[in-house]
């Protein structure tokens, strides 16, 4: 079978599937959502060793950890292993907290205006909104992260999030984030779903091309 005939197959078997009737109810449930999405598992457990492992074939690199030391210590690892020379974060607590212990010349952002000195950074560092199990996507809105530019323009992107944050699916954490924000959504909401990349030119690979080459996700 060519690919064309491949890619012909799945939209045939997807045009087979009977969205619910809605009967004037407004938006699908949660649970009417899921009846069409891929499972993920019912454990905390089953939702990352899925995000890992989707994360992974992304090209980016997941790693649970104990504590906030051993990020600390992690990350001072990357520093030696990559040669990091200027870092940037935000004023997340967590993540400035961690940006500072690399003891290198450290940018904090305020918002997307410093992007040129952000383009000297080796690496940024953020926390998050939520990890995606069901695709290995990282959730961030621009209160989380001090603006877009951080999350794109230094070569290495380390994000630090939380156990709590790691949800099964999109719904699960488009529901954390109107549980947090409320009425008042932040100017931007962006899922980063593995190291940026493009296959346009001859369908071969190449990373970094839009955003960060690397992606490294701490969960702690």
């Amino acid at each position: 079978m060519s690919e064309r005939d491949s890619i012909l197959t799945r939209i045939r078997e997807a045009l087979r599937l009977q969205a619910p009737a809605r009967h004037g109810r407004g938006l699908p449930t949660l649970v009417e959502q899921r009846r069409v999405l891929p499972p993920v598992g019912k454990s905390e457990a089953d939702w990352f060793a899925l995000f890992a492992k989707n994360a992974t074939e992304l090209r980016a690199t997941c790693k649970r950890v104990q504590d906030l030391g051993e990020v600390t210590a992690a990350l001072c690892a990357l520093r030696d292993a990559e040669g990091w020379r200027r870092a940037a974060t935000h004023r997340g607590p967590v993540a400035a907290a961690q940006a500072r212990a690399l003891a290198l010349p450290l940018m904090v952002v305020e918002d997307n205006s410093e992007k040129h000195a952000l383009e000297q950074c080796d690496v940024g560092i953020t926390e998050c909104d939520a990890l995606v199990a069901q695709t290995g996507t990282v959730l961030v809105t621009s209160r989380t992260t001090g603006g877009r530019a951080l999350t794109c323009l230094p070569p290495h992107h380390v994000v630090l999030a939380r156990r709590d944050q790691l949800v099964p699916d999109l719904p699960a954490a488009m529901q954390l984030v109107q549980q947090k924000f409320g009425d008042d959504y932040p100017s931007m909401i962006s899922f980063i779903t593995g190291a940026s990349r493009t296959g346009d030119i001859e369908r071969i690979l190449v990373l970094g091309a839009h955003g960060p080459k690397k992606l490294t996700i701490f969960c702690y």
